[in-house]
């Protein structure tokens, strides 16, 4: 047999893997620049959606 079949374990492409570690490193960075923005920009919080009646 000099057939060269591919050995496919489930394991997943490299490519694949590749893109999932970018994708999480990217929304990682989204977070932590976030959390620095709102740390250091030192406005208030905003007020919750609950109606507020005025006098």
């Amino acid at each position: 047999m000099s057939e060269h079949i591919p050995i496919t374990d489930g394991a997943r492409p490299r490519w694949r893997g590749l893109v999932t570690t970018v994708m999480l490193i990217l929304i990682s960075v989204m977070i932590v620049r976030d959390i620095l923005v709102r740390r250091w920009t030192g406005t208030p919080p905003s007020p919750p959606d609950a109606t507020l009646q005025s006098h």
